[in-house]
């Protein structure tokens, strides 16, 4: 769950690394380094904190070509600058930057370790001392890596420098993303093409358990046999300027106001040139073979699972069950006898969830990711890709790609049920505009929110959210985002479980928001209000339009009654940020989080 970066070249590397490790703080990370090589050798500078705070212990009178740099989220050791990388060798030799886990560290440190002096606690000094042993044995550089690899278990992307050959970058992958960028006289490494989009565009993926070479005019790609591998490289289509704040004071604010655009967007994207939505005829006809759909999901994307099963279910009359990708993978339920798997993911590298797609492909079941990122490893690996279309996001809290998510999946269970001869009884382009409007409306009322969050959350410990039916799964996202970025304990409960338990937890002012946007269980959620104000609750009500009662907190935009979490979840959104704002909470990179989460 950190970022790399490499460079090799004709110009000095070292503001390119740092501004390439910019590009990837919104991965979420606690330190950062840098290591150059050149003539004198290999200088490393490594700071725990902020790139600005890695700036600053730079030397930047050492001139070099070569370099590579690191952002790191600690998994082995506390977040130091002893345990930041990059890591070195004991003589001082290899210099390596890892992201992910290392599972049988400490079974290589006793078989082959056990007369090196270590100075950090992670795993990733068991790899560059395991390649320094290798190199004393006489083995070439190459050869010591590859070695060392094959003695590997886990995931890693390394990226690997040594002082004897300022001409080279030593590189890997094994679950973990790696990409290799190509330019005029000079080639890149990145975890993610927007990292280097500041030089290059041109990229070339990585696949597992593969070893690079990289010089500022060759990328030799082997296997871990040693055997070269041929492949083609491939235009990163991202717009530069999409990645920028511009005059936004957080990317997170700029995301949410994004979501008008991006349902457009989406509508475009998916439409024909009659004006009729459309998905893949693979991706419909596996839709229609399978007699039950697995939607394997983390953290904010399984928030949209549970939405997009009432889609499915409710549109195209498919069962579709929905589990969490890190349970799924170790506690796999009875499956159907011919199971759909529907991966939903915003980076598409989640870690928990390519573990179960290898899984189900192994077992022989087809797979669809939806996913933000082209070309990433769950996209690359599933069958079939659903793209959400929705630009680069950059904040940990993920807003627009959520609601891209349920936009994308409303469409395949729309477009999948007009296939089985079930016509839905609205016109979905005529109701995704609608609210595209409707977020707009919300968007413009960010003053109502800022109080809103002032009025409830500034100075509470804890807070709940409620909902029955679809608003539930609304309310699970937005405790999510509220405890994410403001630190404040949040959970999001169905209304009529309040009684069973949860309602022990209320205290005289306790922040209750209470979402009503269903007819059908409205009724019920306004007496589970009523529930906890006799408790000493402070209930915030936010419902639709058109089911409004007087004295409810704020009134969102009518719009058609299976599609409200597509708006009903921006108030939430909004009023989470001015909490995290009041709080002087770092909104976009809230603490111990990450935005691509690339380890298990």
């Amino acid at each position: 769950m950190c970022g790399i970066v490499g460079y090799i070249g004709l110009n000095d590397t070292k503001e390119i690394l740092l501004r390439g490790l910019e590009k990837l703080e919104y991965r979420g990370y606690d330190s950062a380094g840098i290591a150059v090589i050149n003539e004198k050798g290999v200088h490393v500078f490594k700071e725990k904190g902020r790139i600005a705070d890695l700036r600053n212990t730079v030397d930047f009178d050492v001139l070099a070509q070569t370099g590579i740099g690191h952002t790191r989220w600690a998994t082995h050791g506390v977040p130091s600058t002893i345990n930041s990388h990059p890591h070195q060798s004991a003589s001082g030799r290899f210099t390596l930057v890892h992201n992910g886990v290392i599972e049988n560290y400490e079974i290589l440190k006793r078989e082959y370790l056990q007369d090196v002096n270590f100075t950090s606690e992670t795993d990733t000094e068991v790899i560059v001392q395991l390649i320094e042993v290798f190199a004393g044995e006489g083995l070439s550089t190459e050869e010591a890596f590859r070695k060392t690899l094959q003695l590997l278990k886990g995931s890693y992307a390394l990226a690997l420098l040594d002082d004897q050959n300022e001409e080279a970058i030593f590189v890997a992958k094994n679950k973990s993303p790696l990409l290799v960028g190509l330019g005029d006289s000079f080639n890149v490494v990145a975890s993610d093409a927007m990292a280097m989009l500041q030089v290059t565009d041109q990229y070339v993926e990585l696949m597992d358990k593969e070893m690079v070479i990289v010089t500022r005019n060759a990328v030799t790609i082997k296997n871990l046999n040693g055997d070269v591998i041929t492949r083609e490289p491939y235009t990163a289509e991202l717009d530069a300027s999409d990645i920028e704040k511009g005059t936004y004071p957080h990317y997170m604010l700029k995301e949410i106001d994004e979501q008008p655009l991006v349902m457009r967007k989406i509508i475009q994207k998916y439409q024909n040139d009659n004006g009729e939505l459309t998905i893949d005829q693979e991706i419909i006809t596996a839709m229609n073979e399978a007699d039950r759909i697995y939607i394997i999901a983390a953290g904010t994307s399984y928030h949209a699972g549970l939405v997009g099963k009432q889609f499915i279910e409710k549109l195209a009359k498919i069962p579709v069950e929905v589990h969490i990708s890190s349970e799924f993978g170790y506690n796999m339920p009875m499956l159907s006898e011919k199971p759909l798997f529907i991966f939903i993911t915003q980076s598409g590298e989640t870690a928990d969830s390519r573990a179960v797609l290898v899984q189900v492909k192994e077992m022989g079941y087809k797979a669809i990711t939806i996913t933000n990122v082209q070309g990433s490893t769950l996209s690359r690996e599933a069958d079939y890709t659903l793209l959400l279309h929705a630009g680069p996001e950059i904040a940990v809290a993920s807003t627009k790609a959520y609601t891209a998510q349920l936009a994308v999946l409303v469409i395949l269970a729309e477009v999948t049920a007009k296939s089985r001869g079930m016509e839905p009884n609205f016109n979905l382009v005529r109701e995704l505009g609608i609210i595209a409007n409707a977020m707009e409306v919300l968007c413009d009322e960010k003053e109502e929110f800022e109080s809103i969050a002032r009025e409830f959350l500034t100075v509470t410990r804890n807070a709940f959210f409620i909902g029955r039916g679809i608003d539930f799964y609304v309310g699970l996202e937005g405790a999510l985002k509220l405890k994410e970025i403001s630190y404040i304990q949040a959970e999001g409960f169905a209304g009529g479980e309040l009684k069973h338990g949860t309602i022990a937890l209320i205290e005289e002012g306790t922040p209750v928001i209470a979402i009503a946007t269903q007819e059908i269980v409205n009724l019920g959620i306004r007496g589970n209000v009523k529930e906890v104000v006799a408790r000493g609750a402070n209930p915030c009500i936010i419902s639709m339009k058109g089911l409004e009662f007087e004295g409810d907190t704020f009134i969102i935009p009518e719009v058609h009654e299976l599609l409200t979490p597509l708006v009903s979840v921006l108030p939430l959104q909004l009023i989470s940020y001015y909490a995290a704002l009041h709080r002087d909470c770092d909104v976009d990179k809230p603490r111990n989080l990450a935005k691509s989460v690339t380890v298990e």
